[in-house]
This record gives structure tokens, sequence and C-alpha cells, in this order.
């Protein structure tokens, strides 16, 4: 699958519609991300059933902004409209193919439950309804895309 170029106006429908995807902060006049593109490009060619997008910081400094990029390139992975990773540098393809294999095995109700403990006002294991699901009364709001309310 080809990438996805992101913008502030597409961002929240591409996470909220699709379960993974791969995000690439990067800008025309960076070396690393010009090194780092060839090596996207062919993991998102292995791994059709994920979304890769790509943010221009440039062109979509909001949006670089709101996820306070300083450092590029950054990947993100977004999972489930959580963002499970983020990091500046450009990484070797197989470090790439590594990363992604990690984040495909990460337990996704783990992860929500030790963001929802996080939140300020969490009571501890004992604080979700029956079944183990959280009543949603907690105020989780920070588990959404991470874009700033327009």
């Amino acid at each position: 699958m080809a990438t996805v170029e992101l913008t502030k106006e597409n961002f929240d429908r591409t996470v909220s519609e699709n379960p993974f995807v791969l995000i690439d902060f990067w800008a025309g006049w960076c070396r690393p991300c010009l090194q780092f593109a060839p090596v996207y490009e062919k993991a998102s060619e292995a791994h059709p059933d994920l979304v890769f997008a790509k943010v221009d910081t440039e062109a979509q400094q909001e949006l670089a902004g709101a996820f306070q990029i300083t450092s590029i390139p950054t990947l993100m992975i977004v999972r489930d409209q959580v963002a499970i990773f983020a990091q500046p540098g450009a990484l070797p393809e197989a470090a790439l193919t590594d990363l992604i294999g990690q984040a495909r095995a990460l337990d996704m109700d783990e992860v929500r439950a030790k963001i929802a403990a996080s939140q300020p006002g969490a009571q501890g294991p004992g604080s979700q309804g029956p079944g183990g699901q959280d009543s949603g009364s907690q105020g989780t709001g920070g588990q959404g895309s991470g874009t700033p309310d327009a």
C-alpha cells in the first residue's frame, strides 16, 4: 500500500477508521528523513494491512506542534486510537520490521487498562466494572488521537 499524506483535516478520520497507523513526521530538507523514506515505503509494501502515513512538518506545522515533534524524522505508531510508540530517528529496515512485530503483539486491552490506571482519579485494580470493563466515567479522554480540539 502506498503511504498516505496526513493533514490536520484528515488526521482524526484516518486514525479513527484504521486500527493500526504508522506515522512518519518528516521534512523535505531533512537528510535523515530522505534516507528513511525508502525503508518506510518498503515496509508499507510488506505490510499492506497497515496504514503507513506521512506528515510533512513544514506544511503541517500545527499537527506537528500538537504532537510536540521537535526532532525529525519521528516515527509514531497509533493502535486503536492510542499512541503506543513515538521516537525520533531514522530506523534501519530490520529495526522497523522488529518494531512493527512488537506493536502487532501488544495486548491493547492491557495497554488501555494501564492508561486508565495512570489517569488522575484512578482507583487501582478494583475500579473497573463487571467483567473488567471500564465504566468510562473516569474521564479518560487522554486515550484519543491526541489532536487538539478544534
